[in-house]
């Protein structure tokens, strides 16, 4: 009966032991299962995203490879997904980050002669009936950047009415499109200062070849 006592603890000791490991191989299977499949969500997400701001028409390639990394005049590096018609750079898409009330995500596409398009908001933390505005499926607000350029519309032009622009505000969420205005005439901004060599034809350095789940 001692000798039973004594090894019970041991026993029951070996047991949890051997659940908690069972239990611990469950949990990283499941989040590797789990990871993968919010990087597959997001890469579903992201080439949807491409297909609405450069249009099947301008393209023949995949928009996920051969992406570059581009420095703007800040410094800061944006990763450049390029449409390709017949080996020609017919257009040029990437993410521009804003803080309106808090971070914004956009995706922009820019065709090669300069106007805009297409935006999507890809993320925000926007207000709800206030600041969500910028979502296309709650207003068409977003779409009114479509077809612009710093060629056909002047910088003053670029700002809220509220400002002085072009652009409507939304009741109680002027920071909203005021940010987001911003940051698609600085995409354009961006285009402009670094075009050369965003449409290179030949064009490795920085390239990373690799597809956007990289």
């Amino acid at each position: 009966m001692k000798i039973e006592e004594r090894k019970s603890p041991l026993v029951h000791a070996g047991l949890l032991g051997g659940i908690a490991l069972v239990a611990a191989v469950f949990l990283i299977l499941g989040n590797m299962a789990t990871k993968q499949s919010i990087k597959d969500r997001q890469y579903e997400d992201l080439v949807r995203s491409l297909e609405i701001v450069i249009p099947k028409r301008l393209h023949d390639n995949d928009l996920t490879t051969g992406v570059m990394h581009v420095e703007d005049a800040l410094g800061k590096s944006h990763k450049i997904y390029r449409a390709r018609k017949g080996g020609n750079i017919t257009a040029i898409a990437f993410l521009q980050t804003v803080q309106g009330y808090r971070s914004i995500q956009l995706i922009m596409g820019i065709a090669a002669s300069g106007e805009v398009l297409g935006v999507r908001v890809l993320s925000h933390e926007e207000t709800p009936g206030l600041g969500d505005g910028i979502e296309v499926e709650k207003s068409d607000w977003i779409t009114r950047f479509d077809g612009l350029s710093l060629q056909n519309t002047p910088r003053s032009r670029w700002a809220v009415k509220k400002d002085g622009g072009m652009f409507d505000q939304f009741s109680g969420a002027t920071i909203t499109p005021r940010a987001v205005v911003k940051a698609v005439r600085e995409g354009l901004a961006f285009f402009r200062f670094k075009r050369a060599q965003l449409l290179s034809r030949d064009s490795s350095k920085n390239k990373d070849g690799k597809g956007a789940g990289s």
